[in-house]
């Protein structure tokens, strides 16, 4: 079957619904983005046009359809150390930083080290993250780790908890030594091994709910999922990350992000070439 277009009108109603179920704002212009994404689910269920999936997404009480409109419209662009300024910034500056003050702070005791990886995809963030953590050394159970990666999507959040790749995804951004020593081979996939895996837990999560039994964290990841959303709901997650933010923790954003117009508690720092953001004092 072709790709059904979507008609304007079309278009406004199920923006609106797509933001009413995931906090994702499509603007006016994304109409490419809803046809190329959901056409293969309007085929898949016999659907003429957007109106058509709408009312079957609404009038299922199991929130199958509604589950796959989200998994088809947040599929993210993901890599292995994608853009790796933030890893080095990891390796080099706040990992040894945050040892040395909880160290410092509680001696004898082992150092906590908690990392959530928001808007996570399907894990490699939170796994490349991980790779460096064992290359430092800083491992279980010298250190209490804790990695925490979630996503909107079911379908992304299944694949990072089984940690199974296919070659294109790991051919980008992974050299041949971290794919050998951190990867087994399954066939015509690559699955994660469990001395990376272990580390990481994943859950479903919705960035514009509450952050209800979230804990607290050393240092928290949201990194180029802020222009899915608008200025108001930009606000509002920002807000609640620092709700969730030990007070000398940190919080890296997309290296083309800034939060100038979004928070006003944080102030950025800069090592070497990298920016990252800290509690004002």
């Amino acid at each position: 079957m072709a790709k059904a277009k979507v008609t304007p009108e079309e278009f406004k109603v199920f923006s609106k619904y797509i933001l009413d179920i995931s906090g994702i704002a499509l603007e006016k212009g994304k109409e490419y983005l809803l046809e190329t994404r959901l056409s293969p689910l309007m085929n898949k269920l016999g659907c003429s046009n957007y109106m058509d999936l709408l009312r079957k997404s609404k009038s299922d009480f199991k929130k199958e359809i509604e589950n796959q409109i989200i998994d088809a419209i947040s599929t993210n662009e993901t890599y292995f150390f994608r853009d790796k300024t933030p890893f080095n910034l990891l390796q080099h500056k706040i990992v040894p930083d945050l040892i040395d003050k909880r160290t410092k702070k509680m001696p004898g005791a082992k150092p906590s080290i908690r990392l959530w990886s928001a808007a996570n995809s399907t894990g490699q963030e939170i796994y490349s993250i991980a790779m460096v953590l064992i290359e430092m050394g800083v491992t279980t159970p010298s250190y209490n780790i804790r990695l925490l990666g979630t996503d909107i999507s079911d379908a992304a959040i299944a694949q990072a908890s089984y940690g199974s790749y296919n070659k294109f995804e790991v051919a980008r951004g992974l050299d041949v030594r971290r794919l050998n020593r951190f990867f087994s081979p399954q066939e015509d996939r690559f699955r994660i091994k469990d001395e990376v895996r272990v580390m990481a837990q994943f859950k479903k999560m919705n960035l514009m709910k509450p952050f209800v039994g979230m804990g607290k964290f050393d240092i928290i990841l949201c990194r180029n999922v802020m222009i899915y959303f608008t200025s108001e709901d930009r606000k509002k997650i920002y807000s609640n990350i620092a709700k969730v933010l030990e007070p000398d923790g940190y919080l890296l954003i997309g290296s083309t992000e800034s939060l100038a117009n979004d928070s006003d508690k944080f102030v950025s720092q800069k090592y070497l070439n990298s920016i990252f953001y800290q509690f004002k004092e």
